[in-house]
């Protein structure tokens, strides 16, 4: 297999297409990963992805629906958490199943409040991020056995983004993610398109803290007036204060192994998805950052890695006014698209400004499930791998190629990233450019002893401008060691 071209993440001052800045930009019509047609049948073959010289890929189980995480029992022996539903408002049952030996799968718990959104094990039970897209987010413990608790339920999830993670931390806690209801803080129409605002008309993002608005509403076309952290068609005044609560949107939050008081760890990210602790015990986070749509698109913002001190107090990090260290009020940046104005503030005051994320990745290119290497036998000790699912486009905005649907490696201490995985045919996915690999790798997890990495590929999903086509049943559990040399 070729080696992978190394591709270096630019400083987040640096950090647009410039190549996408000029004219031909707004001529050009989008040509995204998901836009094509899905195949009639997924056929997988592990030598059409490409890996550094020494490394070699096999499929493990293959047919998996929406899968989006994967853990290790006691015995090593991987599990996979289904996720029971996919944007485009395809809903079946989510599951967490055992991959045997032979790749044949076999159920351990299932349940009826989709998404399930990663799983981490720890002490004799799975933990699992449940999504409730419909009925509110939960954390689930689950036994070996498939019995399940609820430790934590009622979490704000019934919006644009859900309950993520799980990981657990040095400390012995539980962490996970809760991602935004909106894209930049205003409930709109392209909620309704998402299918949620039907369902819960008066939900509405949700600050960690207390949060001041600024002298600014929102009024898209075919949109009512409409304040940040606001119920659609509500609209919000200079100097409104929006009370903080716990749990909230946006944020990581913490919570004893056995249930009990949630705690908020950081907040002001957008969509927290990949959770994963270094040797030294700080937290790494894969955030989704904004889209190019709604009643208040930001063009051109990389996905953000950050790391995050559990010890500190929680930090603000900059949704829905920043961009890493950027304000959306830099007209040149985030409005360089002709007749469009920046999306400006929507909060009177910051809490504090916004850290510097650790790198910034591609526009679009939806990073999510990551875990660092621990290990020599494998190498990159110390790097992150991340799992990149790939774009959604044209509904999350125009880009000219596909970004994304491959797994590249971070080193956290410098913010270079570099391929790790990515199709033979080129980047994008492999019903988009050809061959039988990658489609929407989703998380990436190394075996308890740190010699193979798991990837799980949640499978084909294509988009057009009606919106997102799932399909079923497709997903792939991938396996990748470092070939003993002779």
């Amino acid at each position: 297999m070729k080696r992978p071209n190394p591709s270096l993440v630019l400083p987040l001052a640096l950090a647009l297409p410039f190549a996408l800045l000029g004219g031909c930009y707004a001529m050009r019509s989008s040509a995204g990963g998901g836009e094509t047609s899905p195949p009639e049948a997924r056929v997988i073959t592990a030598g059409d992805i490409a890996l550094p010289d020494g490394y070699s890929i096999e499929a493990l189980a293959s047919g998996l629906n929406f899968p989006t995480g994967v853990a290790f029992d006691a015995e090593g022996v991987a599990h996979v958490v289904e996720a029971g539903y996919s944007y485009g408002e395809v809903w079946s049952t989510p599951r967490l199943v055992r991959v045997e030996a032979d790749g044949s799968i076999g159920e351990v718990a299932r349940g009826d409040n989709p998404p399930w959104n990663g799983v981490a094990y720890h002490d004799g039970h799975f933990f699992v991020a449940e999504g409730g897209a419909k009925d509110g987010g939960r954390i689930l413990r689950i036994a070996p056995d498939g019995t399940t608790e609820v430790l934590v339920e009622g979490l704000p999830s019934l919006g644009d983004h859900h309950t993520n993670g799980p990981a657990i931390g040095p400390d012995g806690m539980l962490y996970f993610g809760q991602g935004t209801a909106t894209n930049s803080g205003i409930v709109g129409k392209d909620n309704a398109e998402l299918g949620w605002l039907a369902r819960h008309p008066e939900f509405h993002d949700i600050p960690a803290f207390d949060v001041t608005l600024a002298a600014r509403e929102v009024e898209a076309e075919g949109d009512p007036a409409t304040g940040a952290f606001l119920p659609y068609g509500t609209p919000g005044a200079a100097g409104q204060v929006i009370r903080g609560a716990v749990p909230c949107t946006g944020a990581v939050l913490r919570m004893p192994l056995t249930g009990g008081q949630l705690e908020v760890v950081a907040w002001g990210l957008r969509n927290p998805f990949g959770l994963a602790f270094d040797s030294e015990g700080a937290l790494y986070v894969s955030d989704n950052s904004y889209d190019d749509r709604g009643a208040r698109p930001v063009w051109g913002t990389g996905d953000l890695l950050w790391r995050i001190d559990p010890t500190a107090p929680p930090v603000w990090y900059g949704w829905p006014d920043f961009h890493g260290t950027r304000p959306l009020t830099d007209e040149d940046h985030f409005a360089p698209r002709g007749g469009h104005d920046a999306p400006g503030f929507v909060l009177a005051s910051h809490p504090n400004a916004p850290p510097e994320p650790r790198a910034v990745l591609g526009v679009h290119s939806s990073a999510n499930g990551m875990d660092f290497s621990t290990s020599d036998e494998f190498g990159h000790r110390g790097e992150l791998f991340v799992a990149q699912f790939g774009d959604m486009s044209p509904p999350v905005g125009k880009v000219l190629g596909p970004v994304g649907f491959r797994v590249v490696r971070v080193d956290p201490s410098s913010g270079v990233v570099e391929e790790f995985a990515v199709n033979e045919a080129g980047q994008g996915p492999a019903s988009k450019v050809g061959g039988k690999g990658l489609e929407r790798p989703i998380a990436a997890r190394f075996s308890p002893d740190g010699s193979a990495l798991y990837v799980v590929d949640f499978g084909v999903l294509t988009s057009s401008e009606d919106g997102h086509s799932p399909q079923p049943s497709t997903g792939v559990l991938w396996r990748i060691t470092k070939e003993a040399r002779p």
